[in-house]
C-alpha cells in the first residue's frame, strides 16, 4: 500500500525555474488530446515539465514564465464550462488555477488575445526565449507569428527573432537530481512493479499468451494504485526477447520458453522500470543458465560500481569487459579481450547501452555529458538510473545453435547516494534459485 509520502513543492521548483532564467521569457504549452477515433480520445498525460513546473493535467492550457512581471507564473487554462464538466468531468478554471495551483495571475485559454498580449508583452522585456521547437507544429507556428508581431512594435530598430533555448536545457538538470519525494515516489512505483513481475512469475504457465501475463501485470500495476503504464510493456517469449522493442505481445508460450518482461508502472508521474527473465515450465536449462549467469554477474558487478564519481559510460565499458569474458568462456568469442572490444565482437550479441536516467520520463530528462559535451558527467547522489545490461542470440547473432533463440536482460533501478547507491527494486528477484521457486509456487 501506498506510505505517506512527502508532498512535492511545485512553488520551490517554479522559484528555482525563474532564478535560471532572469531576463527571459519561457513558455509550455500543455500536452496535446490525442484523437483515437470520432469524438474518442486516447488517455491523456500532461507533458512532464507542464507537470513538474504546475502539477496540472488539464489539456488546452498554457503556462507563462516571466521574470520581469509583477506576475511571473501566469497560466491560461480551459474556462469553466458546465455542459463540457457534464461529459468530462470538473475543469478548474483560471480562479482555480490561481487557487489550488499557484498562479500569479490566470486567464481563458480559449480566448487566444489573453495568451498573445501577455507573451508579446514579456518578449519585448526579454533577451531569451525558452521554448521547446519540434513538438507541436501548430504551436511553433503560432510563437514564430507571434514573434514577428513583437518584432513590428519594436519599430526600426534592427532587432531580429530572440534566441529561442529549449527549457530541458535547465528543467533537465533540475529534474536530473532527485529531491526526497521524488525519490520516494520512484521507490513507491519500483515497488508496485516488482510486485507485479512477482505476480508473473507464479501465474505463468506454457500454454498461456505473452497479452495474457502482459494484461496480469496491468492489472496489478492499477490494484495498486499507479496511473497508467510508464512505458509500453514488452512480454517476450523464446525468441521474441531477442527482439529489443518488441510489444506484439501475441505469442503463445511454449514449454522450454524463457519469459523477459520489461515493464513498469508511473505512480505519480515518476515511472519504474524493470526487466526479469525467467522459465515458463519453472525451470531454466542449462544452456538458459549459462547466458542467464553471464548476464547476471555483468549487471551485480555494475550495481555495486555504481556511486558518485563513475560515469554511465564506466558502467557500460564495464558490462562490456564482463560480458567478453563470460561469451569467451561459453566459446561465443576467440581472442584477446581488448582486441574483441577494441572490433566490438560482442556488438550482435550486446547492442544496446547499459542504462539510462530514470524519472519522470523512462528515459529521463537531463545531460549524459559535460556542459561543454566532451567529458561524461560523473554520476551524484540524487540520481536515479538503470542498469540493464543483456545477451540475445536472434537470428543474425551467428553464435552457437544450442542458444539460437535465447534472449535475456536484467533491469533495475538504482538510486545514487553519498555512500554509494540503493536498489530500488529488490523486491523482483533475480537469482535464479529465488526464480525457480517463484515459477513453481503455484
Amino acid at each position: 500500500m501506498k506510505k505517506n509520502l512527502h508532498p512535492v513543492d511545485f512553488n520551490h521548483r517554479r522559484n528555482q525555474f525563474l532564478t535560471k532564467i532572469k531576463k527571459s521569457v519561457a513558455v509550455f504549452p500543455a500536452a496535446p488530446e490525442m484523437i483515437r477515433n470520432n469524438d474518442v480520445h486516447h488517455e491523456y498525460r500532461q507533458e512532464s515539465n507542464f507537470f513538474y513546473l504546475s502539477g496540472f493535467e488539464e489539456p488546452n492550457s498554457i503556462l507563462l514564465f516571466d521574470p520581469q512581471n509583477k506576475s511571473p507564473f501566469q497560466m491560461f487554462v480551459q474556462p469553466k464550462n458546465p455542459t463540457k464538466e457534464l461529459w468530462e468531468g470538473p475543469i478548474v478554471g483560471p480562479e482555480g488555477a490561481k487557487k489550488h495551483f499557484g498562479a500569479n495571475s490566470a486567464f481563458p485559454s480559449t480566448d487566444p488575445k489573453y495568451f498573445d498580449e501577455a507573451f508579446i508583452k514579456a518578449l519585448l522585456e526579454a533577451e531569451v526565449l525558452y521554448y521547446r521547437l519540434g513538438q507541436n507544429e501548430d504551436w511553433d507556428r503560432r510563437i514564430f507569428s507571434l514573434m514577428k508581431q513583437a518584432v513590428r512594435q519594436l519599430g526600426r530598430t534592427g532587432r531580429g527573432f530572440w534566441p529561442i533555448h529549449d527549457p530541458n536545457e535547465i528543467l533537465g538538470e533540475m529534474r536530473l537530481i532527485k529531491t526526497r519525494a521524488e525519490a520516494e515516489r520512484l521507490e513507491h512505483a519500483a515497488n508496485i512493479t516488482a510486485e507485479a513481475h512477482v505476480s508473473a512469475m507464479k501465474i505463468a504457465k506454457p500454454g498461456m499468451y505473452e497479452y495474457e501475463i502482459e494484461a496480469a501485470l496491468y492489472h496489478a500495476f492499477r490494484g495498486q494504485g499507479a496511473g497508467r503504464l510508464g512505458y509500453g510493456s514488452i512480454v517476450a517469449g523464446g525468441a521474441n526477447a531477442c527482439v529489443l522493442h518488441y510489444v506484439a505481445n501475441n505469442k503463445k508460450l511454449d514449454n522450454q520458453d524463457l519469459l523477459l518482461i520489461d515493464a513498469g508502472a508511473e505512480f505519480e508521474y515518476y515511472t519504474a522500470d524493470i526487466t526479469r527473465c525467467f522459465p515458463i515450465n519453472g525451470q531454466f536449462t542449462q544452456e538458459q543458465k549459462d547466458i542467464y549467469l553471464a548476464v547476471l554477474k555483468a549487471q551485480k558487478s555494475c550495481v555495486k560500481m555504481a556511486k558518485p564519481g563513475k560515469s554511465m559510460k564506466d558502467l557500460h565499458h564495464h558490462a562490456i569487459e564482463v560480458l567478453v569474458e563470460e561469451l569467451k568462456k561459453l566459446k561465443v568469442l576467440k581472442g584477446t579481450s581488448s582486441q574483441l572490444i577494441k572490433n566490438k565482437a560482442y556488438l550482435p550479441f550486446y547492442p544496446h547501452g547499459t542504462g539510462h536516467w530514470l524519472g519522470m520520463d523512462v528515459h529521463d530528462s537531463g545531460r549524459y555529458f559535460s556542459e561543454n559535451y566532451d567529458t561524461p558527467r560523473k554520476l551524484e547522489p540524487g540520481m536515479v538510473i538503470t542498469i540493464e545490461p543483456g545477451l540475445y542470440f536472434g537470428s543474425g547473432s551467428k553464435g552457437p545453435s544450442k542458444y539460437q533463440g535465447i534472449g535475456i536482460r536484467i533491469e533495475d533501478d538504482v538510486l545514487i547516494t553519498t555512500s554509494g547507491n540503493k536498489v530500488l527494486t529488490t523486491g523482483a528477484p533475480k537469482e535464479i534459485e529465488e526464480i525457480e521457486t517463484l515459477c513453481n509456487s503455484n
